[in-house]
Protein backbone atom coordinates (compact mmCIF):
# COMPACT_ATOMS: atom_id res chain seq x y z
CA UNK A 1 0.00 0.00 0.00
CA UNK A 2 1.57 3.40 -1.01
CA UNK A 3 1.98 6.26 1.70
CA UNK A 4 -1.60 8.04 0.47
CA UNK A 5 -4.24 5.52 -0.93
CA UNK A 6 -5.83 6.35 -3.70
CA UNK A 7 -9.72 6.24 -4.53
CA UNK A 8 -11.80 5.90 -7.46
CA UNK A 9 -15.39 6.73 -7.59
CA UNK A 10 -17.07 4.08 -10.45
CA UNK A 11 -20.84 6.19 -10.32
CA UNK A 12 -21.15 10.54 -10.88
CA UNK A 13 -24.92 10.65 -9.59
CA UNK A 14 -26.23 11.40 -5.72
CA UNK A 15 -24.43 8.48 -3.85
CA UNK A 16 -21.30 9.79 -5.47
CA UNK A 17 -21.28 12.83 -4.46
CA UNK A 18 -21.60 12.35 -0.91
CA UNK A 19 -19.37 9.80 -1.08
CA UNK A 20 -16.51 12.67 -2.48
CA UNK A 21 -17.29 14.72 0.80
CA UNK A 22 -16.91 12.27 2.94
CA UNK A 23 -13.25 11.13 1.53
CA UNK A 24 -12.63 14.77 1.87
CA UNK A 25 -13.36 14.41 5.74
CA UNK A 26 -11.20 11.58 6.70
CA UNK A 27 -8.37 12.24 9.29
CA UNK A 28 -4.85 10.52 10.08
CA UNK A 29 -4.73 8.21 6.75
CA UNK A 30 -3.43 10.24 3.41
CA UNK A 31 -6.50 9.55 1.14
CA UNK A 32 -6.93 10.61 -2.21
CA UNK A 33 -9.68 10.67 -4.39
CA UNK A 34 -7.88 10.34 -8.03
CA UNK A 35 -10.79 9.92 -10.41
CA UNK A 36 -14.50 8.84 -11.46
CA UNK A 37 -15.58 6.64 -13.93
CA UNK A 38 -19.11 6.67 -15.20
CA UNK A 39 -21.16 4.72 -18.09
CA UNK A 40 -22.18 8.18 -19.07
CA UNK A 41 -19.38 10.49 -20.23
CA UNK A 42 -20.99 14.07 -19.81
CA UNK A 43 -21.92 12.72 -16.31
CA UNK A 44 -18.37 11.41 -15.72
CA UNK A 45 -16.42 14.45 -17.29
CA UNK A 46 -19.32 17.22 -15.03
CA UNK A 47 -18.11 15.80 -11.75
CA UNK A 48 -14.30 15.33 -12.34
CA UNK A 49 -14.42 19.04 -13.76
CA UNK A 50 -16.08 20.08 -10.44
CA UNK A 51 -13.82 18.63 -8.43
CA UNK A 52 -10.49 18.76 -10.33
CA UNK A 53 -9.92 15.18 -10.62
CA UNK A 54 -9.95 13.26 -13.50
CA UNK A 55 -12.15 11.32 -15.41
CA UNK A 56 -11.41 7.65 -16.45
CA UNK A 57 -13.19 6.08 -19.60
CA UNK A 58 -13.61 2.49 -17.92
CA UNK A 59 -13.41 0.93 -15.01
CA UNK A 60 -9.82 -0.54 -16.53
CA UNK A 61 -8.42 2.41 -16.69
CA UNK A 62 -9.84 3.80 -13.18
CA UNK A 63 -8.47 0.49 -11.84
CA UNK A 64 -4.84 1.26 -13.15
CA UNK A 65 -4.52 4.32 -11.14
CA UNK A 66 -6.17 3.36 -7.82
CA UNK A 67 -5.79 1.30 -4.51
CA UNK A 68 -9.50 1.46 -3.89
CA UNK A 69 -12.77 1.53 -5.94
CA UNK A 70 -15.99 2.93 -4.31
CA UNK A 71 -18.80 1.61 -6.27
CA UNK A 72 -22.00 4.25 -6.30
CA UNK A 73 -23.70 2.91 -9.56
CA UNK A 74 -26.83 1.13 -9.79
CA UNK A 75 -27.15 -2.02 -7.33
CA UNK A 76 -27.58 -3.65 -10.52
CA UNK A 77 -23.65 -3.27 -11.73
CA UNK A 78 -22.24 -3.52 -8.04
CA UNK A 79 -21.32 -7.85 -8.39
CA UNK A 80 -19.76 -7.52 -11.72
CA UNK A 81 -17.52 -4.18 -10.58
CA UNK A 82 -17.06 -5.40 -7.65
CA UNK A 83 -15.30 -8.70 -8.85
CA UNK A 84 -13.54 -7.06 -11.56
CA UNK A 85 -11.89 -4.81 -9.25
CA UNK A 86 -11.31 -7.34 -6.66
CA UNK A 87 -9.81 -9.45 -9.37
CA UNK A 88 -7.49 -6.52 -10.76
CA UNK A 89 -6.11 -6.45 -6.78
CA UNK A 90 -8.14 -3.43 -5.41
CA UNK A 91 -10.12 -2.90 -2.37
CA UNK A 92 -13.96 -2.09 -3.35
CA UNK A 93 -16.22 -0.10 -1.12
CA UNK A 94 -20.11 -0.55 -2.38
CA UNK A 95 -23.11 1.38 -1.61
CA UNK A 96 -26.45 0.09 -0.56
CA UNK A 97 -27.72 -2.43 -1.73
CA UNK A 98 -24.87 -4.74 -1.38
CA UNK A 99 -26.16 -6.97 -4.11
CA UNK A 100 -29.44 -8.57 -5.26
CA UNK A 101 -31.13 -9.95 -7.68
CA UNK A 102 -32.02 -8.33 -11.29
CA UNK A 103 -33.37 -10.41 -13.07
CA UNK A 104 -31.99 -12.16 -16.15
CA UNK A 105 -31.00 -9.15 -18.45
CA UNK A 106 -34.47 -8.81 -20.64
CA UNK A 107 -36.84 -5.53 -20.16
CA UNK A 108 -39.98 -7.53 -19.49
CA UNK A 109 -38.42 -8.63 -16.31
CA UNK A 110 -41.34 -8.15 -13.61
CA UNK A 111 -39.96 -8.47 -10.01
CA UNK A 112 -43.28 -8.13 -8.08
CA UNK A 113 -44.02 -11.50 -9.86
CA UNK A 114 -40.52 -13.15 -10.24
CA UNK A 115 -41.01 -16.26 -8.05
CA UNK A 116 -38.62 -14.92 -4.56
CA UNK A 117 -37.20 -18.27 -3.68
CA UNK A 118 -35.54 -17.61 -7.05
CA UNK A 119 -34.50 -14.48 -6.08
CA UNK A 120 -33.27 -15.32 -2.54
CA UNK A 121 -30.90 -17.88 -3.97
CA UNK A 122 -29.49 -16.11 -6.98
CA UNK A 123 -28.90 -12.95 -4.44
CA UNK A 124 -26.91 -15.33 -2.40
CA UNK A 125 -24.53 -16.69 -4.93
CA UNK A 126 -24.23 -12.84 -5.76
CA UNK A 127 -22.61 -12.30 -2.18
CA UNK A 128 -20.77 -15.04 -2.41
CA UNK A 129 -19.11 -14.40 -5.73
CA UNK A 130 -17.97 -11.27 -4.27
CA UNK A 131 -16.78 -12.43 -0.82
CA UNK A 132 -14.85 -15.37 -2.75
CA UNK A 133 -13.39 -12.61 -5.18
CA UNK A 134 -11.90 -10.53 -1.94
CA UNK A 135 -10.92 -13.48 -0.63
CA UNK A 136 -8.67 -14.93 -3.62
CA UNK A 137 -7.18 -11.27 -3.88
CA UNK A 138 -7.31 -10.60 -0.02
CA UNK A 139 -8.77 -7.37 -0.34
CA UNK A 140 -11.16 -5.72 1.94
CA UNK A 141 -14.90 -5.09 1.12
CA UNK A 142 -16.38 -2.30 2.84
CA UNK A 143 -20.26 -1.75 2.88
CA UNK A 144 -21.03 1.71 3.17
CA UNK A 145 -23.83 1.58 5.68
CA UNK A 146 -23.87 4.69 7.02
CA UNK A 147 -26.46 4.07 9.67
CA UNK A 148 -23.68 1.86 11.12
CA UNK A 149 -21.85 4.74 11.70
CA UNK A 150 -24.72 7.14 12.55
CA UNK A 151 -23.48 8.94 15.97
CA UNK A 152 -26.85 7.59 17.72
CA UNK A 153 -26.28 4.07 16.53
CA UNK A 154 -22.44 4.48 18.06
CA UNK A 155 -23.31 6.01 21.27
CA UNK A 156 -25.80 3.04 22.01
CA UNK A 157 -23.11 0.07 20.76
CA UNK A 158 -21.46 1.27 23.21
CA UNK A 159 -23.62 1.94 25.77
CA UNK A 160 -24.92 -1.77 24.91
CA UNK A 161 -21.13 -3.20 24.67
CA UNK A 162 -20.03 -1.45 27.71
CA UNK A 163 -22.59 -1.95 30.26
CA UNK A 164 -23.04 -5.69 29.27
CA UNK A 165 -26.70 -4.94 27.62
CA UNK A 166 -29.23 -7.63 26.15
CA UNK A 167 -30.97 -6.48 23.08
CA UNK A 168 -34.98 -7.83 23.63
CA UNK A 169 -36.46 -5.78 21.07
CA UNK A 170 -35.53 -3.28 18.34
CA UNK A 171 -37.80 -1.70 16.07
CA UNK A 172 -36.73 1.32 13.38
CA UNK A 173 -37.89 2.94 10.20
CA UNK A 174 -37.01 4.35 7.24
CA UNK A 175 -39.77 6.46 5.32
CA UNK A 176 -39.86 9.96 3.11
CA UNK A 177 -41.82 10.87 -0.25
CA UNK A 178 -39.55 8.38 -2.75
CA UNK A 179 -35.80 8.43 -3.78
CA UNK A 180 -34.10 10.73 -6.30
CA UNK A 181 -32.78 7.65 -8.25
CA UNK A 182 -34.25 7.45 -11.78
CA UNK A 183 -33.14 3.88 -11.79
CA UNK A 184 -35.24 3.38 -8.56
CA UNK A 185 -38.59 1.97 -9.35
CA UNK A 186 -37.41 -0.55 -11.61
CA UNK A 187 -36.12 -4.13 -10.51
CA UNK A 188 -33.75 -5.03 -12.72
CA UNK A 189 -31.92 -2.08 -11.59
CA UNK A 190 -32.94 -1.38 -7.64
CA UNK A 191 -32.88 -4.93 -7.13
CA UNK A 192 -36.85 -4.40 -4.67
CA UNK A 193 -38.63 -1.49 -3.84
CA UNK A 194 -38.63 0.28 -0.21
CA UNK A 195 -37.14 -2.62 1.46
CA UNK A 196 -34.43 -3.12 0.07
CA UNK A 197 -33.96 1.15 -1.10
CA UNK A 198 -34.83 2.42 2.70
CA UNK A 199 -35.51 -0.68 4.94
CA UNK A 200 -32.24 -2.00 4.57
CA UNK A 201 -30.52 0.86 6.68
CA UNK A 202 -32.85 0.37 10.54
CA UNK A 203 -32.21 -3.58 9.25
CA UNK A 204 -28.55 -3.52 9.21
CA UNK A 205 -28.20 -1.10 12.15
CA UNK A 206 -30.23 -3.44 14.06
CA UNK A 207 -27.95 -6.49 12.97
CA UNK A 208 -25.01 -4.64 13.42
CA UNK A 209 -26.11 -4.05 17.35
CA UNK A 210 -27.18 -7.63 17.97
CA UNK A 211 -23.53 -9.12 16.43
CA UNK A 212 -21.65 -6.20 18.77
CA UNK A 213 -23.85 -7.54 21.87
CA UNK A 214 -22.85 -11.14 20.61
CA UNK A 215 -19.45 -10.54 20.09
CA UNK A 216 -18.72 -8.71 23.85
CA UNK A 217 -20.54 -11.14 25.43
CA UNK A 218 -19.88 -14.48 24.28
CA UNK A 219 -17.02 -13.56 21.22
CA UNK A 220 -19.40 -14.46 18.73
CA UNK A 221 -22.11 -12.59 16.73
CA UNK A 222 -25.74 -12.94 17.31
CA UNK A 223 -27.11 -13.23 13.82
CA UNK A 224 -30.41 -13.52 12.13
CA UNK A 225 -32.45 -16.43 12.24
CA UNK A 226 -36.14 -16.18 10.80
CA UNK A 227 -38.09 -13.20 9.39
CA UNK A 228 -41.74 -12.91 8.18
CA UNK A 229 -42.82 -9.68 6.14
CA UNK A 230 -45.52 -7.95 4.52
CA UNK A 231 -44.96 -5.97 1.33
CA UNK A 232 -47.70 -3.48 -0.70
CA UNK A 233 -47.79 -1.36 -3.39
CA UNK A 234 -49.78 1.10 -2.51
CA UNK A 235 -49.72 4.44 -4.76
CA UNK A 236 -50.61 1.39 -7.68
CA UNK A 237 -54.31 0.55 -5.70
CA UNK A 238 -57.07 1.71 -7.69
CA UNK A 239 -58.56 3.74 -5.15
CA UNK A 240 -55.19 5.69 -4.13
CA UNK A 241 -55.83 9.29 -4.85
CA UNK A 242 -52.80 11.38 -6.07
CA UNK A 243 -52.54 14.37 -4.44
CA UNK A 244 -49.00 15.32 -6.50
CA UNK A 245 -47.06 15.05 -2.61
CA UNK A 246 -45.58 11.23 -3.25
CA UNK A 247 -43.54 9.77 -6.00
CA UNK A 248 -45.60 7.45 -7.60
CA UNK A 249 -43.47 6.45 -10.84
CA UNK A 250 -42.73 2.87 -10.04
CA UNK A 251 -42.56 0.22 -12.59
CA UNK A 252 -42.43 -3.40 -10.51
CA UNK A 253 -41.54 -2.57 -6.79
CA UNK A 254 -43.65 -2.43 -3.38
CA UNK A 255 -43.55 1.20 -1.75
CA UNK A 256 -44.22 -0.57 1.73
CA UNK A 257 -42.68 -3.29 3.79
CA UNK A 258 -42.29 -4.27 7.45
CA UNK A 259 -40.34 -7.16 8.69
CA UNK A 260 -40.50 -9.01 11.44
CA UNK A 261 -37.14 -10.59 12.51
CA UNK A 262 -36.18 -13.39 14.85
CA UNK A 263 -32.64 -13.54 15.80
CA UNK A 264 -30.32 -16.60 16.96
CA UNK A 265 -31.15 -15.75 20.77
CA UNK A 266 -34.60 -15.33 20.30
CA UNK A 267 -34.66 -12.08 20.66
CA UNK A 268 -36.77 -9.90 17.66
CA UNK A 269 -36.75 -6.52 15.54
CA UNK A 270 -39.60 -4.81 13.85
CA UNK A 271 -38.20 -3.31 10.83
CA UNK A 272 -40.84 -0.47 8.53
CA UNK A 273 -39.91 1.02 5.04
CA UNK A 274 -42.19 3.06 2.85
CA UNK A 275 -42.53 6.02 -0.11
CA UNK A 276 -45.36 7.26 1.68
CA UNK A 277 -44.21 9.68 4.08
CA UNK A 278 -44.23 13.83 3.03
CA UNK A 279 -42.33 16.77 5.01
CA UNK A 280 -38.65 14.98 5.09
CA UNK A 281 -36.74 11.73 5.27
CA UNK A 282 -37.92 9.87 8.44
CA UNK A 283 -34.92 7.91 9.91
CA UNK A 284 -34.86 6.52 13.60
CA UNK A 285 -34.32 3.28 15.92
CA UNK A 286 -35.26 1.90 19.14
CA UNK A 287 -33.53 -0.12 21.49
CA UNK A 288 -35.01 -1.97 24.16
CA UNK A 289 -32.71 -3.80 26.21
CA UNK A 290 -32.41 -5.67 29.58
CA UNK A 291 -30.79 -2.73 31.52
CA UNK A 292 -31.87 0.28 29.19
CA UNK A 293 -33.58 2.11 26.33
CA UNK A 294 -32.08 4.45 23.69
CA UNK A 295 -34.02 6.37 20.69
CA UNK A 296 -31.75 6.81 17.95
CA UNK A 297 -33.12 9.77 16.09
CA UNK A 298 -30.91 10.19 12.91
CA UNK A 299 -33.68 12.55 11.13
CA UNK A 300 -35.69 14.66 12.07
CA UNK A 301 -34.23 15.80 14.48
CA UNK A 302 -34.51 19.37 16.49
CA UNK A 303 -30.94 20.87 17.43
CA UNK A 304 -31.49 23.77 15.04
CA UNK A 305 -35.23 25.13 14.49
CA UNK A 306 -36.18 28.45 11.80
CA UNK A 307 -38.86 30.30 10.68
CA UNK A 308 -38.95 31.46 7.51
CA UNK A 309 -41.90 33.60 6.41
CA UNK A 310 -41.46 33.23 2.34
CA UNK A 311 -40.24 30.39 0.68
CA UNK A 312 -37.76 32.05 -1.66
CA UNK A 313 -35.72 33.63 0.85
CA UNK A 314 -33.96 30.17 2.05
CA UNK A 315 -33.75 29.17 -2.05
CA UNK A 316 -30.14 28.83 -1.48
CA UNK A 317 -30.18 27.22 1.59
CA UNK A 318 -30.21 23.42 2.29
CA UNK A 319 -32.46 22.95 5.09
CA UNK A 320 -32.71 19.21 5.22
CA UNK A 321 -33.70 16.35 2.34
CA UNK A 322 -37.42 15.81 1.36
CA UNK A 323 -38.50 18.40 3.34
CA UNK A 324 -40.65 19.73 0.79
CA UNK A 325 -41.05 23.36 1.27
CA UNK A 326 -39.42 25.93 3.31
CA UNK A 327 -41.68 27.97 4.34
CA UNK A 328 -42.73 27.97 7.75
CA UNK A 329 -40.78 26.87 11.04
CA UNK A 330 -38.08 23.72 9.62
CA UNK A 331 -35.23 22.02 11.43
CA UNK A 332 -32.47 23.14 9.23
CA UNK A 333 -29.70 19.86 9.44
CA UNK A 334 -26.32 22.46 10.98
CA UNK A 335 -24.27 18.81 9.72
CA UNK A 336 -26.43 16.27 8.23
CA UNK A 337 -23.62 14.39 6.51
CA UNK A 338 -22.33 13.99 10.47
CA UNK A 339 -25.45 12.90 11.56
CA UNK A 340 -26.08 10.02 8.86
CA UNK A 341 -22.43 8.98 9.74
CA UNK A 342 -20.80 9.65 6.42
CA UNK A 343 -17.58 10.63 7.63
CA UNK A 344 -17.30 7.93 10.23
CA UNK A 345 -17.69 5.44 7.45
CA UNK A 346 -15.02 6.60 5.72
CA UNK A 347 -13.01 7.12 8.18
CA UNK A 348 -12.95 3.41 9.38
CA UNK A 349 -12.88 2.19 5.71
CA UNK A 350 -9.50 4.01 4.99
CA UNK A 351 -8.52 2.76 8.12
CA UNK A 352 -9.54 -0.56 7.84
CA UNK A 353 -7.58 -0.40 4.58
CA UNK A 354 -4.35 1.45 6.00
CA UNK A 355 -4.08 -1.37 9.12
CA UNK A 356 -5.02 -4.14 7.44
CA UNK A 357 -8.28 -4.93 9.73
CA UNK A 358 -11.68 -5.74 9.22
CA UNK A 359 -14.20 -2.38 8.72
CA UNK A 360 -16.69 -2.40 11.31
CA UNK A 361 -19.36 -2.38 8.84
CA UNK A 362 -18.01 -5.28 6.37
CA UNK A 363 -18.87 -8.11 3.93
CA UNK A 364 -20.94 -10.54 6.77
CA UNK A 365 -22.75 -7.88 7.46
CA UNK A 366 -23.80 -7.08 3.92
CA UNK A 367 -24.31 -10.75 3.13
CA UNK A 368 -26.65 -11.09 6.31
CA UNK A 369 -28.68 -8.18 5.46
CA UNK A 370 -29.05 -9.34 1.85
CA UNK A 371 -30.13 -12.46 3.32
CA UNK A 372 -32.84 -11.41 5.73
CA UNK A 373 -33.91 -9.19 2.86
CA UNK A 374 -34.60 -11.56 0.03
CA UNK A 375 -36.21 -14.22 2.41
CA UNK A 376 -38.68 -11.25 3.03
CA UNK A 377 -39.68 -11.14 -0.32
CA UNK A 378 -40.14 -15.00 -0.08
CA UNK A 379 -42.10 -14.45 3.01
CA UNK A 380 -44.35 -11.74 1.52
CA UNK A 381 -44.73 -13.77 -1.18
CA UNK A 382 -46.70 -16.67 0.97
CA UNK A 383 -48.22 -13.82 3.29
CA UNK A 384 -46.00 -13.70 6.00
CA UNK A 385 -45.17 -16.98 6.54
CA UNK A 386 -41.73 -17.16 8.85
CA UNK A 387 -38.31 -18.47 6.67
CA UNK A 388 -35.33 -19.54 7.90
CA UNK A 389 -33.02 -17.26 6.60
CA UNK A 390 -29.43 -18.98 4.93
CA UNK A 391 -26.47 -18.51 6.66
Amino acid sequence: MPDTIRVGIAGARFAARFHWEGYRRVYGVPVKVVGVTSKFPESRELFARERGIQAFPSLEALCQAVDVVDICSPGSTHEPLAVEALCRGKHVVIEKPFTGYYGPGSEDFRGNTFPKEVMLREALASCDRILAAAEKARKRVCYAENWVYAPAVEKEREILVKTGGQILWIIGDESHSGSHSPYYGIWRFSGGGALVGKGCHPLTAALHLKRAEGEARNGKPIRPATVSARTHEITRLKNFRDAGALRTSYDDIEDYGQVHVTFDDGMVADIFSSELVMGGVHNWLEVFANNHRTRCNLNPVNALETYNPREELLKDVYVTEKIGTKQGWSNPAPDEDWQHGYPREFQDFMESIAYAREPISGAQLARDTVATLYSAYLSAERRGVEIEIPQ
